[in-house]
C-alpha cells in the first residue's frame, strides 16, 4: 500500500497527516471473506491491498480449558491464551499470548480493567470448566460499585477460543437512592515493548510514536492529552489521543499489533446494542496513555462523555439492571509474516474484522446465563421499508440508511432523553439499503420507538409504540418518511449527513490544529455565493475564531470574532417568512455562552444562545451530538437582487467555534414552530 504523507507548518510546529492511498479489493487470506476497512461515513476509505498474508488457523484439536482458583486471583487458560483475573476488583492483571505478556504497568491504571469495579465483592465460578469436559470457564467478582450501583464483572474462555471475554451487569434494586453513572467503559493498557501499530478505521492505521516519545513531549498549552513530540520517528507532530476516536456503530474491530512480533490484540463489539448513543456515538478508541509512561491503550465505552456524551441515571427505587457486552478480547498472529510492516498490520486488522463478523453472527450466546440476557429464540425482529416522500428532494434514494429501535425519546428537542445521549437502556441498529429496506434481528422483548437517518434527508424520521415480543417477526410495511419541509427551499449548502465530512478538510479531520490552520486558509474568512461556490472547497468544516498569528499557537490561543458570509440572488421581494435551518454537530463553549449571531444585508436578525456544548472541534472530531436549530424572520428583509446573510462566532479560545452539517433557506406562507423529526403515528 502506498503511503504519502502531507505536511503544513503550524507556527514552529510541523503537521503531517497520513493518507493511506490504495486502489485494489483485498484477496482471501482464508475461507472467511474479507472485510472492508471501517471508516467514518462521507470520509473516502482505501481498501485493504491484495495478497495479504495468512493469519495463524487455530488447532483442529483445541485443547481443554483449564480454571485454577488462586487465593488472590483465577487464572483461565485453554493453550493459546492465559488470563489471570483478580477476585478483589475483577481487574484482569495479566493475559499472555504465544509466551509474551499483553497487558501494560507503566501508566495509570494497570492491565485490564472496567472503569468501576466491584468493591467488597463476592468472587465466585459461574462455570466450571470440570463439569462440562474443558468447553469453557468462567468467573465473576459482584459487589457494590461507583455512583450507587451493584457490579458483576464476568470473564468466559472457551475451548479453541484465541481471547477471553468480559462483560458487566450493573443493577439497582427498589431499595437503593437515586443513582448516576459516570463515565464508564472497559480498557487496557498494553504492554509497550509489543505493540507499536494502532488500528481504528481505514484511515486510523499507522505505526505509532512510542512511550518514550511521548514522555519527552512537550505540552499543548491547556491540553494534557496533546504533545509536541520532540523526538522518535513521528518528530515535530503534534501527539493528541482524540485523533483517535471512531464511530463505534462502524469500527467492530480495534486494537493494537506488533511489527516485530507480528501479533495482534483487539477488542471486538459483537453488537453495539449496549453501548450508548446509538449508530453516530463518536468514542476514544485507542491511543498512547495520556498519563506517564504512554502504554498503548485500548478503550471501550458504554457511557462516554465525548462528542456530546450520553447518560445513564436511575431514580431512588427503580429496579433496572444493564448487561454491558460480552466484549471479546481477540488475540491473532501471522506465522509467515510479508516483508512490509503495513502488509502485515492489515493481515491482522483485516483478520479481526472477520472474526468480529463472525461474533456478530453468533449474538447473543448461549454461554451467557443467570442475567438478564435474552437468547436468539427469546427475541424478536422488525423489517419494513422507508419511502421518502418529498416533492422537493433530488431523488428517492436513501444513501447510508442507518434505522434503529430505541427507548421511546422523553423529548424532541435537546433537553431531554433521546437516543443520541442514552446509555441506560438498550439500542439496536442497522444499515438500511437506499431504496428503504431494513431489517433489524435480535431484539431484546420491550417497546420501543424506531429512528432512522440517511444522507440527503434533513432531520430523521421517528415512529413510536413499537412493541417486540419473544419470538416475534414484525412486518412495519411500507413507511411513508415526509421530512419536514416549511415551505420552498430556496438554497442549501452541504449535505444533510450528521457530519461535516463533505466540506474543506473535512475528508483529513483527524489532525490537531485545523482550526489554527483556518486564517491561512481563509485570511477574510468565508465568502460563499450560492449558486457558484463550491461547499467542498470554500466553505471550511469548522467555523472558528480567526487567530491572526501562529506563532507559538495552540488551543488556548484567542482569536478575533469570525463572520461568514453567504451571498444569494432573489429575482423578486419575498413575502411569508423565511426559516434558515442550522444542522448543527459541534459548538464550542463560547459560541453557547455568547451565541451565534445571525445577520441580514448589514442589520441584525438574531442571536442563536441555545446551543448545546459540543466539543467535536477540541477534540479533532467531524461530528457529534447532532441538533438542528431553524431561524425565524420576517422574509421582507431580503429583498430582489443581491443579498448578504452573515454567521458570527464570537472572539475566543482557538476552538470555540461551531460546526455544521448542513445549512438550508426556506420560504414559509407562516411562522412554523421548529420541529426536524418527521413523525408518523
Amino acid at each position: 500500500m502506498k503511503v504519502t504523507r502531507i505536511g503544513f507548518r503550524l507556527g514552529a510546529l510541523i503537521f503531517l497527516a497520513t493518507v493511506s492511498l490504495a486502489t485494489r479489493l483485498p484477496a482471501q487470506t482464508s475461507s472467511a471473506s474479507p472485510a472492508p476497512l471501517p471508516a467514518v461515513p462521507g470520509v473516502p476509505t482505501p481498501p485493504f491491498p491484495t495478497a495479504l498474508p495468512a493469519v495463524a488457523v487455530l488447532s483442529a484439536k483445541p485443547a481443554p480449558v483449564t480454571l485454577a482458583d488462586n487465593s488472590q486471583s483465577y487464572v483461565l487458560s485453554n493453550g493459546i491464551v492465559t488470563a489471570t483475573i483478580s477476585k478483589r476488583n475483577g481487574d484482569l492483571s495479566s493475559l499472555q499470548y504465544r509466551g509474551f505478556e499483553l497487558m501494560g504497568r507503566d501508566s495509570g491504571h494497570p492491565a485490564g480493567y472496567w472503569e468501576t469495579s466491584p468493591s467488597n465483592g463476592e468472587a465466585k465460578v459461574t462455570i466450571d470448566p470440570a463439569k462440562n469436559g474443558g468447553q469453557r470457564a468462567e468467573v465473576s467478582v459482584k459487589g457494590p460499585s461507583a455512583g450507587g450501583f451493584i457490579q458483576e464483572t464476568r470473564y468466559s474462555m472457551g475451548q479453541g477460543e484465541s481471547g477471553v471475554y468480559t462483560y458487566s451487569i450493573y443493577s439497582h434494586t427498589a431499595d437503593m437512592d437515586r443513582a448516576n453513572m459516570g463515565e464508564n467503559r472497559y480498557g487496557t493498557k498494553l504492554n509497550p515493548k509489543v505493540f507499536d501499530w494502532l488500528s481504528v478505521d481505514a484511515n486510523r492505521n499507522l505505526l505509532m510514536a512510542n512511550s518514550a516519545d511521548w514522555d519527552a513531549g512537550t505540552q499543548m498549552g491547556g491540553m494534557k492529552e496533546a504533545r509536541y513530540l520532540n523526538t522518535g520517528i513521528n518528530k515535530g507532530q503534534v501527539e493528541h489521543k482524540y485523533d483517535y476516536c471512531g464511530y463505534q456503530f462502524f469500527t467492530p474491530a480495534f486494537g493494537w499489533s506488533s511489527t516485530h512480533e507480528h501479533i495482534g490484540f483487539w477488542f471486538i463489539n459483537p453488537t453495539v446494542e449496549f453501548l450508548g448513543g446509538g449508530a453516530t456515538k463518536d468514542e476514544l478508541d485507542c491511543h498512547l496513555d495520556d498519563n506517564t509512561g504512554g502504554d498503548p491503550l485500548i478503550l471501550d465505552y458504554w457511557r462516554g462523555t465525548h462528542y456530546g456524551g450520553c447518560e445513564c441515571s436511575v431514580a431512588a427505587g427503580e429496579e433496572w439492571s444493564k448487561v454491558v457486552g460480552p466484549i471479546y478480547l481477540y488475540c491473532n498472529y501471522l506465522p509467515k509474516p510479508a516483508k512490509t510492516q503495513r502488509d502485515n498490520a492489515d493481515a491482522l486488522f483485516q483478520d479481526a474484522l472477520i472474526q468480529a463478523a463472525k461474533e456478530n453472527t453468533a449474538w447473543p450466546y448461549a454461554w451467557v446465563n443467570g442475567v438478564d440476557y435474552p437468547h436468539a429464540s427469546q427475541r424478536g425482529s422488525v423489517t419494513g421499508q422507508l419511502v421518502l416522500n418529498d416533492s422537493q428532494a433530488k431523488t428517492t434514494k436513501l444513501p447510508n440508511l442507518l434505522v434503529g429501535l430505541a427507548y421511546p425519546d422523553e423529548t424532541k428537542d435537546d433537553s431531554g432523553m433521546d437516543w443520541q445521549k442514552d446509555a441506560k437502556h438498550y439500542e439496536f441498529w442497522v444499515r438500511g439499503d437506499e431504496d428503504g429496506h431494513f431489517t433489524i434481528p435480535k431484539i431484546r422483548p420491550g417497546t420501543y420507538e424506531l429512528h432512522a437517518i440517511a444522507d440527503g434527508v434533513l432531520g430523521e424520521f421517528s415512529k413510536a409504540n413499537i412493541t417486540v415480543k419473544e419470538g416475534d417477526a414484525i412486518d412495519l410495511g411500507h413507511l411513508d418518511w415526509q421530512p419536514v419541509r416549511y415551505g420552498k427551499q430556496l438554497w442549501d449548502i452541504g449535505v444533510p449527513n450528521r457530519f461535516a465530512s463533505e466540506f474543506l478538510k473535512g475528508d483529513n479531520f483527524w489532525h490537531w490544529g485545523w482550526y489554527l490552520q483556518y486564517a491561512k486558509l481563509f485570511p477574510s474568512d468565508v465568502n460563499y455565493t450560492i449558486g457558484k461556490s463550491d461547499y467542498h472547497k470554500d466553505w471550511f468544516f469548522e467555523q472558528v475564531p480567526h487567530v491572526e498569528s501562529l506563532e507559538h499557537a495552540n488551543s488556548d490561543t484567542k482569536g478575533r470574532a469570525t463572520t461568514w458570509t453567504i451571498n444569494f440572488h432573489l429575482d423578486e421581494t419575498p413575502k411569508g417568512w423565511a426559516v434558515l435551518r442550522l444542522a448543527i454537530c459541534g459548538v464550542g463553549s463560547s459560541v453557547g455562552r455568547s451565541g451565534l449571531a445571525v445577520g441580514l444585508n448589514g442589520s441584525a436578525v438574531t442571536t442563536l444562545y441555545d446551543l448545546r456544548y459540543i466539543n467535536s472541534i477540541s477534540r479533532d472530531g467531524i461530528g457529534g451530538y447532532w441538533t438542528e436549530k431553524d431561524i425565524t424572520f420576517d422574509a421582507t428583509k431580503m429583498k430582489a437582487g443581491d443579498n448578504k446573510l452573515t454567521l458570527t462566532v464570537p472572539a475566543g479560545a482557538a476552538t470555540e467555534g461551531i460546526m455544521y452539517d448542513y445549512l438550508r433557506l426556506e420560504l414559509a406562507d407562516h411562522p412554523p414552530a421548529s420541529q426536524p423529526v418527521a413523525r408518523v403515528p
